[in-house]
């Protein structure tokens, strides 16, 4: 299958578990992901929802079950355990992949070298650094000249958010990962990163193929504006698995009182 059909498979989890100091978190959690689609996982603090992006990201490792990604570097973009993966094979299989973290995850240092530093450890040209950085950056509504040369600490909340979807898309990724891209911002910041997140799912990668989105959020409008595929986790495994227009329809009795809490937990500063 091309790496540019929609309808094949980009990221699964297939029957995860996760346990910290004898409590589990996951149990027999299966999920898949296909390319082009839009999947939100949400569910109660404490249900588990960061920790399985973080296992589907490669950065956590289940107790149980195993987790396949596409593997885009290869012909065709074949799925790979990411558990059966040398250090070099998980590398090349996250080349594709950006992610943006809820607390940004920007390190010390300016705009344009938080974004370079990626694209230089593949080693991407200088000259091309500064025109994907700059295309980047201009994408997300920034002005390149204004910005680039500004230290991380000189940033705003909402700016700093930019830049970190800036970093993530100036890789040219076929999948996305945002841990809680709008907690802690507000409403008005918060309307524009929804936008943001929208326009860029559907902006086609350089060869022209799909684009994957997977994030973690409260965000009840979020959700209403980009109307995702929504799964909801409950009880350390998953609850609902539904459209958007659906969810909460009776499939799973706790996501109608899940639903009523949203604005609340959304509004619960960054932890």
């Amino acid at each position: 299958m091309n790496a540019g059909d929609e309808g094949a498979v980009e990221l699964a989890a297939e029957g995860v578990g996760k346990s910290f100091s004898g409590r589990e978190v996951l149990r027999g959690v299966t999920v898949s992901v296909r390319r082009g689609e839009i999947v939100a996982i949400v569910g109660g603090s404490g249900s588990g929802k960061t920790v399985l992006l973080h296992i589907l990201a490669g950065l956590l490792s289940p107790d149980v079950g195993r987790v396949l990604a596409a593997d885009h570097s290869s012909p065709g973009a074949p799925l790979r355990d990411l558990s059966a993966l040398s250090e070099s094979e998980f590398d090349a299989v996250r080349m594709s992949w950006g992610m943006v973290f809820q607390k940004n995850a920007l390190f010390s240092g300016t705009v344009r070298e938080n974004c370079a530093l990626i694209l230089r450890e593949r080693g991407v040209s200088e000259v091309e650094i500064d025109r994907r950085v700059r295309a980047a950056l201009e994408a997300v509504a920034l002005d390149p000249a204004g910005v680039m040369g500004k230290d991380r600490d000189e940033l705003s909340g909402g700016m700093a958010k930019r830049v970190a979807i800036a970093r993530a898309i100036a890789t040219d990724p076929a999948l996305m990962l945002y841990d809680e891209p709008t907690t802690g911002l507000d409403p008005v910041i918060s309307g524009h990163i929804h936008g943001l997140i929208w326009r860029e799912h559907l902006r086609p990668r350089s060869d022209g193929s799909a684009r994957t989105t997977v994030l973690v959020t409260h965000d009840k409008e979020l959700l209403r504006r980009i109307r995702p595929r929504v799964v909801m986790l409950h009880g350390a495994g998953v609850c609902s698995d539904s459209p958007y227009d659906r969810f909460g329809g009776g499939d799973c009795p706790p996501a109608a009182e899940y639903l009523a809490a949203m604005p609340v937990l959304h509004a619960r500063p960054a932890e």
